[in-house]
């Protein structure tokens, strides 16, 4: 596909896999199924993917709202965040995934322009408020176990603020396509919509756009991940240090270092390649590439609702506990977790 910079493209357009010509498709995403850009058998096994995303994502995100209002051990101030990223989960995976395994399974966009911009936009909006929520976890967990404050007690007012702040920064993030700053437009195998970033159409902006969320709701994110990871780390180590004849202080340093890889990594496969293909489009316009391959990194995304859960909830040893026991598996009765286990190793290190 190659586009010019400047090129007028009508308000609703679809784009050719054809790799040499700049002509619009008479194929509208929204009335008829999208076989030039490839067979049922590329089609269909996404509307399965899909199907399993909403299915699993639905029930995991949605057993973890319900634990949590039915065991009042779990509604501790830290556990807010993940309630919150589980709400935000449950957003992407019954607007997101669902929106998107009907079409896959029809081969378009069959719900027409108006159910674009609302996917669109609940899919971005869920998405920038996991995104977020992530960085805030690991906000969390560095104020708690590095102590940097000092004596600052992280109380419920402070988690709560956190959990408005990712939606107000979601919100920033997601609106302005709505108001014409970029657009919420087809996307990849046109079954799924997201903001414009393949178009040159001045009149949208989409270059500034995409810049912007590539800076404000990956770069930042990412940097305060890292930053508040790598710190956590450091504590960690001096504690295992000073305590280096205790096992259960080795233990928990290698298993914490086990899940801050697995959180950074879980966080990279999830936006990595939606931010970098979203950028290498804007900075190399004119190039050519398959509109199939765009499709990746939307799905990438719209996996998280089913991986950051299990990361961030299952891994933890309470919330696991609780879930086995209002499934009827047993459990119930275990508290700790790695996070409560690596504050209490963190006691001997830096105050």
């Amino acid at each position: 596909m190659r586009l010019n910079r400047g090129e007028e493209l009508p308000e609703h357009f679809w784009i050719p896999i054809t790799l040499d010509t700049n002509n619009i498709t008479s194929l509208s995403p929204f009335l008829v199924p999208q076989d030039h850009l490839g067979g049922p058998g590329v089609f269909y096994p996404l509307a399965v993917f899909m199907f399993f995303l909403f299915v699993v994502g639905t029930f995991i995100n949605t057993l973890t709202i319900a634990c949590t209002a039915k065991y009042k051990k779990l509604r501790s101030h830290l556990n807010y965040i993940l309630v919150n990223l589980a709400v935000a989960n449950l957003i992407v995976s019954c607007v997101g995934s669902f929106t998107a395994c009907i079409s896959f399974a029809a081969r378009y966009f069959l719900l027409g322009p108006l159910a674009c911009k609302i996917e669109g936009f609940a899919a971005t909006l869920g998405g920038m408020v996991s995104l977020w929520s992530l960085a805030v976890i690991a906000f969390e967990r560095w104020l708690v176990i590095c102590k940097p404050l000092g004596n600052f007690v992280f109380k419920p007012d402070h988690a709560i603020a956190c959990c408005f702040f990712t939606w107000v920064f979601a919100l920033f993030a997601s609106l302005p396509p709505l108001f014409g700053w970029s657009r919420y437009i087809p996307e990849g195998l046109q079954c799924s919509c997201g903001p414009d970033w393949y178009t040159t159409n001045n009149k949208y902006n989409n270059e500034s756009y995409v810049m912007f969320l590539f800076g404000f709701c990956f770069a930042v994110p990412f940097a305060t991940i890292v930053f508040c990871y790598s710190q956590l780390l450091i504590t960690l180590k001096l504690a295992a240090k000073a305590q280096a004849e205790s096992a259960s202080t080795q233990k928990a340093e290698k298993e914490v270092t086990r899940m801050v890889v697995v959180m950074v990594l879980g966080f990279l496969v999830c936006w990595l390649p939606y931010a970098s293909f979203a950028v290498w489009v804007v900075n190399n316009r004119g190039q050519q590439f398959d509109l199939r391959l765009a499709t990746i990194p939307s799905c990438f995304s719209k996996a998280s609702t089913v991986y950051n859960p299990v990361i961030y909830i299952l891994l933890n040893k309470q919330f696991r506990s609780c879930m086995m026991s209002m499934l009827g598996m047993g459990g119930g009765e275990e508290e700790s977790s790695t996070t409560s286990s690596v504050t209490e190793v963190s006691k001997v290190g830096p105050a």
